[in-house]
């Protein structure tokens, strides 16, 4: 038996009864129409911060309308018979039932408010919304952002901005905390001839925290070529030389550089004194070792570094930076390059107090490869009590260590191999943290969502995962 199919149904006309592109289009349409009604839903989710101010209008507009309906009542009364009062009849539809009135004028009412909020809210925000991303997307991000722990970041170098990098995308809540021993470069030339802190660090950090890291991001980065008579030195570096010179003070001059850069945190030195970085270096063939001075001239240094110390010694810290660490939620300390970055900001007693005294979760996140002058053939365990050596002793929480130590890498750095011994003192995180272009280098994503991963796993759940790839 052979199953023949069935033609399709015509009416009267021959038309068919049923159209299958138009009965496509017509269920296109109201999917459509469900997504859009999901999508402006989410305006009502807790935390967006817009219900209260919806509610607020609502009751202002219903006061309003209730006063007219006392003005309409009475014109309606006091007004005798004529075209007027039938005007008025007519249009407030005196001749439906009362409840079915309220229902149409309320309905009408609602969809024009959502209207006009809607018609409102493209209007301001507009010129704040990403292309080709719904407001209300922009919106809960940057509440959810807002919301987010109080992160502090203690370092400096490209090891720091590679960290902030990332961790903006979590929390609005960042603090950054930078060394001032740079004396190297541009900063190092401006120290010198100016008597200014050096911005590099700063400067890179303030880069890094941009929400447009486009073009004025990277005007501020940008380097002058020896030939132009500026010496190589960075835009950014003079644009926070000039301010410091109109506002009086270095600080003043880093918030009204984030104001320009519309940066998400904060950036602070660690200290406003000029302090210069000294290392005790051993050298093989000379018994007494080498003493030498200068952020720039020690990683050049033959030798492995035994002690390190700031001159002047012991200097006091920046206020703001110890208000910040007290309040954090999360100190991580790292990466970045272990004698020159990260201790000069521990050199500074009254930071390492703070940090002891802090009750937020800290963490120290080991560099990926050794450093040439600095960490020739350091292991996790080597970074870890050097640090410990020069503080007195323990500050962390927790250590975060790469664990894909996959890939040849140049020729004079090695990668940081785990000690095991370390384990024994310290509870590890062992994860893949290096980026796939430059494997020696920290990924910015992976180290921020391991820092935030870790946060929540200890202090409630995770938030939604559309937040990684926010800002």
């Amino acid at each position: 038996m052979f199953l023949l199919a069935a033609p399709p149904f015509i009416d009267a006309d021959g038309i068919h009864c049923y159209h299958l592109t138009r009965m496509h289009r017509q269920n296109k349409w109201w999917k459509e129409a469900f997504r859009i009604l999901k999508r402006e839903a989410r305006w009502l989710v807790p935390g967006i911060g817009v219900k209260r101010w919806v509610l607020t209008i609502l009751a202002g507009v219903t006061l309003l309308a209730l006063g007219l309906a006392f003005l309409l009542i009475n014109i309606y009364r006091t007004v005798p018979e004529s075209l007027a009062a039938t005007v008025i009849a007519t249009v407030s539809l005196q001749f439906l039932d009362r409840l079915l009135r309220a229902l149409i004028f309320g309905v009408i009412g609602l969809s024009l408010v959502g209207y006009g909020f809607w018609g409102l809210n493209r209007s301001l925000l507009r010129p704040f919304i990403q292309p080709g991303k719904a407001i209300i997307d922009s919106v809960s991000a940057y509440r959810k952002k807002e919301k987010g722990p109080r992160v502090v970041v203690i370092g400096g170098g490209n090891g720091l901005s590679t960290l902030l990098r990332g961790l903006k995308g979590h929390t609005r809540n960042l603090t950054a905390i930078v060394t001032v021993a740079d004396d190297g470069g541009s900063s190092g030339e401006l120290r010198r001839n100016l008597g200014i802190l050096p911005p590099g660090d700063i400067r890179n950090c303030l880069a890094a925290l941009s929400d447009d890291e486009e073009l004025l991001t990277q005007l501020f980065q940008y380097r002058f070529a020896d030939s132009t008579g500026l010496g190589g030195h960075s835009l950014g570096n003079l644009f926070i030389t000039g301010l410091a010179e109109i506002t009086g003070s270095f600080e003043e001059a880093i918030v009204e550089s984030g104001r320009v850069l519309a940066v998400q945190g904060k950036v602070l030195p660690s200290t406003l004194t000029d302090v210069h970085l000294v290392a005790d270096i051993a050298v093989p063939e000379k018994t007494a070792g080498l003493r030498v001075k200068g952020e720039s001239r020690i990683p050049k240094a033959e030798g492995r570094i035994r002690r390190i110390w700031l001159e002047p010694d012991a200097p006091p810290a920046y206020p703001p930076a110890l208000q910040a660490i007290l309040a954090a939620d999360v100190l991580v300390i790292g990466p970045g390059s272990l004698y020159t970055s990260i201790m000069p900001n521990l050199l500074v007693p009254d930071i390492v107090d703070a940090i002891r005294a802090s009750k937020a979760m800290k963490f120290y996140i080991c560099n990926l490869a050794t450093q040439r002058g600095e960490t020739d053939g350091y292991s996790t365990g080597d970074h870890v009590h050097a640090i410990e050596k020069h503080v007195g002793g323990r500050i962390f929480d927790l250590i975060i260590c790469n664990n894909n130590c996959v890939g040849d890498l140049p020729g004079d750095v090695d990668w940081v191999k785990l000690d095991p011994a370390l384990e024994e003192n310290y509870p590890l995180y062992l994860t893949d943290l290096s980026n796939d272009e430059n494997l020696w280098r920290h990924d910015s994503r992976k180290v921020a969502q391991v820092v935030m991963d870790i946060y929540y796993d200890r202090t409630g759940p995770l938030p939604e995962k559309d937040l990684e790839n926010a800002g």
